[in-house]
């Protein structure tokens, strides 16, 4: 009996758990809310003789409001940037072992292949020519005479002969296009088919790469078209 007694007892005691804090963390930013908690405040207590101070909150309104969208615009601009560098990624790595067509003076010459491009025109010229000269001897092997031509590009191919007629040795050639442009002799800019080797992907402050075969590489947005 004496041990029911002492169960009941026990029976009314309660046990209440230790509450945990529940002090959200401080804020080292001034939200929306706040500052609209902030400018309430502010108009409130404001000088009821100078009504024209309103403008001022109008002022910080606007503000508060710009900078808040700006910080949004930078978040969205850094989302694009990221999906626009993954596209580039993709596209450039595609084009490894492919033909492209990229500004240069210089070409490679395979074993029984050729050097094509093109020649990018202003204006109607009159004896657009093409001179090959050897990238290590700063020999000119061969001149290629193309004509007039109108304004535009003015496509052009080399299969390796010397003036005399004879294969040229495979290697690295220069690449100079001159025209008569309204009656002057004109340096001519121009485009070279080269083959892709690899890509070199964006790093830091340099952009994405791609490495062309025997020659040097070249800006990703500059290659201009892929044959």
């Amino acid at each position: 009996m004496a041990i029911q007694g002492a169960a009941n007892n026990y029976s009314n005691l309660t046990v209440t758990p230790k509450k945990e804090s529940m002090t959200p963390p401080k804020s080292t930013s001034l939200g929306q809310e706040q500052f609209l908690k902030l400018m309430t405040t502010q108009m409130t207590h404001q000088d009821p003789t100078k009504p024209m101070e309103n403008g001022a909150f109008l002022t910080q309104i606007a503000q508060f409001g710009t900078v808040s969208g700006i910080q949004d615009l930078q978040k969205s601009f850094g989302d694009f940037a990221s999906s626009i560098n993954s596209s580039q990624a993709l596209q450039a790595t595609s084009l490894v072992g492919r033909q492209v067509s990229a500004p240069g003076t210089k070409g490679v010459l395979g074993v029984g292949g050729d050097i094509t491009g093109d020649i990018n025109l202003a204006g109607s010229a009159t004896s657009v020519k093409v001179a090959v000269t050897d990238a290590t001897t700063g020999e000119v092997v061969q001149t290629l005479d193309l004509g007039p031509h109108s304004e535009g590009k003015v496509p052009f191919s080399w299969d390796g002969a010397n003036s005399n007629g004879v294969m040229s040795n495979p290697g690295v050639y220069k690449i100079e296009a001159t025209a008569y442009v309204d009656g002057k002799n004109t340096v001519l800019e121009t485009d070279i088919n080269s083959k892709v080797d690899s890509v070199t992907m964006a790093n830091g402050a340099n952009g994405m790469k791609v490495n062309l075969s025997g020659l040097d590489s070249v800006d990703f947005n500059k290659i201009k078209q892929i044959l």
